[in-house]
């Protein structure tokens, strides 16, 4: 595995789906109606119903497994704000930039941003991994 240096990005994009929503509903058990009626989701102030925020976040998880590091990388730690509302149909892009490379372990901090179609930043935060280089088997 290549050490990410300052400064290098990685960034991908989906679509969130009411399939993904619905999916990540039965692996999590969170069935909050928000997440599945529009009515209820209006009457506290959105515009129908909401994807979960941990399932906007979790392109970040892939952008760490698979882009920056890679395989091998480890979360310690995540702290994300949540900006604005992920719905439906919408398509959002993840974005990850190294900001910190620590010189006496193999400890990484990056800046995570995840924004809509629309150009709204929706998630601001920051990551922390470990790297683990995998043993030949």
């Amino acid at each position: 595995m290549r050490v990410p240096q300052v400064g290098d990005t990685a960034r991908r994009t989906m679509t969130i789906t009411p399939e993904h929503i619905e999916t990540f509903a039965q692996l999590t058990g969170d069935r909050n109606p928000l997440h599945f009626d529009d009515a209820f989701a209006r009457s506290v102030g959105f515009d129908g119903r909401i994807a979960h925020g941990m399932l906007t976040s979790s392109i970040l998880s892939t952008l760490l497994g698979m882009d920056i590091p890679g395989p091998g990388a480890i979360y310690l730690e995540q702290r994300v704000r949540y900006l604005e509302a992920v719905y439906p149909g919408q398509t959002i892009t993840g974005e990850l930039e190294v900001t910190k490379v620590r010189p006496d372990k193999p400890v990484i901090t990056l800046a995570a941003r995840i924004s809509r179609e629309d150009g709204k930043l929706v998630v601001d935060g920051e990551v922390v991994l470990l790297l683990r280089e995998p043993r030949p088997s």
